[in-house]
This record gives C-alpha cells, structure tokens and sequence, in this order.
C-alpha cells in the first residue's frame, strides 16, 4: 500500500459516531505508530481534507471535502437524483432506506433516510459496505463487474454467524440474488439488522448501485418483505431513471417472477 493510500485511509475514518478522533485512537484504529500517523495527518491537514479542533485537540473532517463533496454533486448528481425516492421508500415501508454507489471495487454509502414510525430502527453509519456480508454488497456482486467476486473472496470477514464464509456459500447467495433480482442480507453483517436491495443503473447502461431497506431483524415478516421488495422495485426504477439508465429486462424479468402479478415486467421506454 503506498505511503498516499495509507494517507487518504484515514478519511473513512471518521463517520456520524466519530466526527472527531484524537491522535492516539487513530494509531490504535489503522495499527500505526504515532510518527507515520502524525504524519499522514499532516498532509491531510495541509491539504485542507482535516483539521484539528482548537478546544479537544482531535482531528476532524475539513472543509476542503466539502468543496470535493459539492463538486462531485454538481458534475455527477447521484445524492440528488435518489433523496426523493429514499423518502418514500422508508415512508411506505417504515423502515430506513438508503442507497450505496460502486466505485472501483468499493460500495460506498451515499444517501440514507430513516422513518420516523419507530423508536428503534436500523442506522446506517458506514462508509463502506462488504461485499459478502449487506444486501447492497451482494447485490454488487450478482449485478456488478465479475471481477468483484475475487475481491470479496479476498476480505471475507465474519461479522455474525450469518455470514458467508466460503466460496461455495457466497456464490450460492449471489445466485438467489440474480435469481430473485433482490440482494438479501439476513444479519449477516450485523445481527439485529435484516437488509433487501435492488440494483439501480445509469446512463452507462451498467450497475452503479443499490437502493436498499435496513429493517430490525425482530419486525421482519414476510408480508413486510414483499412490501420492501414492491417498493424496492420503485425506488429502483426511479432512481435509474434520475442517473440516466434503464433497467434492464432480465432484471425486469426476475422481479416479475419474484412479485405478485400486479408488478408485470415493466418494457424499457
């Protein structure tokens, strides 16, 4: 890993939960020693992408990401073009609805909303999805580059004892993803949390994300799965339709097979 990747790792750090983070804790959080530490620190504050608190002396997200943040809105207007559908999807379904972008071989999060109809409801505070472990990961797998699937291999974390563990198991669950058109994951990346996606495409004509429902695992029945998966089918089309893209038919195709016959396969305009 070169000395400008370790540098720039720092930034996904810090989240909601750790908007600041001192010194010390983020030598223990990448297992550096506080010298390179201080250093990477360095760059990242001259550059304007951290800044320290003059009060706590901890390290925080600086405004020069904002302008980043603004810019990559503004020529590739993904946040935009999905807040609208999020809404309504967790207001249909009562549970939080986020959305997640590819890059590379990274599921980033972009856009989450919560529904205000319980107490208790699944956070999304990650920067990053798995692969192998979130509904949104898996649905990157089964609809994404083919050569995503060796990176998964390659960082199988356990996470609960729902995960995917081997090869054979991961590609069996992709399968069900390509199958159903639904990515599921079953508390496989935390316990309390039962996730479904759908894949969303752009202009490209290629995946470039999910659209997804978090729901505690304890509320999950099957008449709320199908109602997710309808209005998973929704929100896909919608926000494809926002990026520039279509769904494709066979994808169209499978959630026909999946959904009740008022959902019929819907033909590209």
């Amino acid at each position: 890993m070169s000395s400008a990747t370790k540098t720039l790792e720092l930034l996904a750090l810090f989240t909601s939960a750790h908007p600041e983070i001192g010194l010390s804790q983020l030598c223990r959080m990448v297992g550096r020693n506080k010298a390179t530490t201080y250093r990477h620190l360095q760059d990242l504050e001259d550059a304007g992408f951290v800044e320290q608190n003059p009060v706590t002396k901890q390290y925080r997200l600086g405004p020069a990401l904002l302008q980043l943040a603004q810019t990559r809105e503004a020529t590739v207007p993904r946040k935009a073009g999905a807040e609208a559908a999020l809404l309504d999807l967790a207001t249909t379904t009562g549970e939080t609805s986020h959305v997640s972008v590819l890059s590379g071989t990274t599921v980033y999060a972009l856009a989450s909303c919560e529904s205000p109809n319980h107490s208790t409801r699944a956070i999304i505070d990650v920067q990053t999805l798995p692969l192998h472990a979130t509904a949104s990961g898996l649905c990157t797998l089964a609809f994404g580059p083919p050569n995503l699937m060796e990176v998964a291999l390659a960082n199988m974390e356990v996470f609960t004892p729902s995960t995917a563990q081997t090869s054979m198991e991961l590609d069996g669950v992709v399968h069900a993803v390509r199958d159903t058109g639904f990515g599921r994951g079953n508390c496989s990346y935390e316990t309390e949390v039962y996730g479904l996606s759908a894949p969303i495409f752009d202009q490209t004509g290629l995946f470039a994300g999910s659209v997804a429902v978090a729901c505690v695992a304890t509320r999950f029945t099957p008449d709320l799965e199908r109602s997710i998966q309808q209005n998973l089918v929704t929100a896909s089309r919608t926000i494809t339709r926002n990026w520039g893209g279509t769904v494709p038919t066979d994808i169209e195709a499978s959630w026909a097979k999946t959904l009740t016959p008022s959902h019929a396969l819907e033909t590209a305009p």
